[in-house]
């Protein structure tokens, strides 16, 4: 078996670089751009007297390199080619977001917000997949920035357990128009100061905890009864996390995503794609911070001798080293799987591996970025370098997204049997 990268991948990463150092470098050193990185970065980022959210000169900043990424071809990579993209797979993906991530923090991946010159589009999945023609029409706009979709499924009072969700829609008619009126909470729909519209999910048939007879729908942002209740500050900011109302809000027919009872669908077809290449992300800045770390101990001499000498420093990084190693050969190997099933069979044949990949990631990442600022000392512990932003933002996924304890939950259910193939 080859486990070697294809020809043609390696030459795409090596065009991906030449047009970051080309393009991408250039504007992030101009104007005083690096602020956003160096160790100004959380000021210049947080509008902290706007409630916390993402300074307009830094949105504006990551939409002109996503506009020069997108001039040149490479914004677009995963979408679908009857979108202009190159219909890049799961496999390369994970490739290229571990690449990026391993080059440290900059304009070309930020990983506090999922931006990249290789945009992860998991909405334009949803769309693409589930969506109809006239929502398949604003794939377009997601991507251009003209529309921006939020999240809406963790809840207050329900986190990672979706099927549990109290937020309700019914059927109902207003001035002759039928459709739905919805009421509930989410938390977490992240982007909503900028959102065009909500992709919500409730519940219109069936019990708590059922599976089925939760649907989805793109709810206008600004639709009466919407209402942001407050931003949630976080560890790393700025926020762009709501907590968000929905009273009484009427959508007409037409706002119903995918089918009546069956919106988990839509769901999964986000977390799985997200979380792999999440993974990706998480693999290739711990391979920053271990590297980062390798380079400084055979530099710096404390009492005449290299801190590489000491088995003190080389043990742990031997560690987080062979851990990476193996858990890229895992999210490759998942990656490349994922592209041969369809969404349902990856729920039920391959999601206990994605979690593996995704819960393992996050944690060998804060580990490696707690090692990298032990090894690099005083300095380590300070702001001008970059492991303890890589930490933080790191840690939160292991609390937020979709926590870990949720992804070790779904491998037991794999593991013991009441989920997936052999569940009984």
């Amino acid at each position: 078996m080859d486990f070697s990268l294809p020809a043609d991948l390696v030459a795409y990463l090596g065009e991906l670089d030449r047009f970051i150092e080309r393009e991408i470098k250039p504007l992030e050193e101009a104007d005083d751009n690096i602020r956003f990185f160096d160790h100004r970065r959380e000021w210049a980022r947080t509008d902290f007297e706007n409630g916390g959210l993402p300074r307009h000169e830094w949105e504006a900043l990551l939409r002109k390199a996503k506009d020069l990424a997108d001039a040149a071809g490479h914004l677009r990579f995963p979408v679908p080619k009857q979108y202009g993209g190159k219909d890049g797979s799961n496999l390369w993906m994970a490739v290229i977001r571990e690449h990026f991530a391993a080059k440290g923090l900059g304009l070309h991946n930020d990983l506090q917000n999922e931006h990249s010159i290789v945009g992860n589009f998991p909405v334009v999945t949803m769309l693409d997949r589930y969506g109809r023609d006239d929502q398949k029409a604003m794939i377009d706009g997601s991507i251009k920035g003209k529309y921006r979709i939020t999240f809406g499924l963790t809840e207050p009072h329900h986190g990672s357990d979706a099927t549990h969700m109290e937020t309700r829609a019914v059927p109902a008619t207003r001035d002759n128009v039928k459709g739905w009126i919805i009421n509930g909470e989410k938390m977490w729909t992240t982007g909503m100061h900028v959102a065009t519209h909500c992709a919500l999910f409730a519940r219109t048939s069936g019990n708590d905890g059922d599976a089925r007879g939760i649907t989805c729908f793109l709810v206008p942002a600004k639709s009466p009864g919407v209402k942001v209740e407050e931003y949630m500050w976080t560890f790393n900011m700025p926020t762009d996390h709501p907590r968000v109302s929905f009273t009484d809000v009427f959508v007409p027919e037409d706002a119903l995503f995918g089918e009546v009872g069956r919106g988990l669908s839509l769901a999964q077809c986000f977390v799985h794609q997200n979380r792999i290449r999440q993974a990706a992300s998480s693999l290739g800045a711990a391979v920053y911070c271990i590297n980062e770390s390798v380079k400084y101990a055979r530099e710096r001499k404390p009492f005449g001798r290299a801190l590489a000498e000491n088995q003190a420093i080389q043990f742990p990084l031997v560690e987080l080293a062979t851990q990476a190693e193996m858990l890229r050969l895992l999210i490759r190997k998942t990656a490349w799987e994922m592209d041969q099933l369809t969404e349902e069979q990856i729920e039920r044949t391959l999601s206990d591996r994605v979690s593996m990949c995704n819960y393992w990631a996050n944690r060998l990442c804060c580990e490696s970025a707690d090692r990298a600022m032990q090894v690099h000392g005083g300095m380590g512990y300070s702001r001008h370098k970059p492991f303890e932003h890589i930490y933080r933002h790191h840690r939160r996924y292991r609390i937020t997204e979709g926590s870990e304890e949720i992804q070790m939950r779904k491998v037991a259910g794999f593991l013991f049997g009441y989920m997936g193939p052999g569940k009984h």
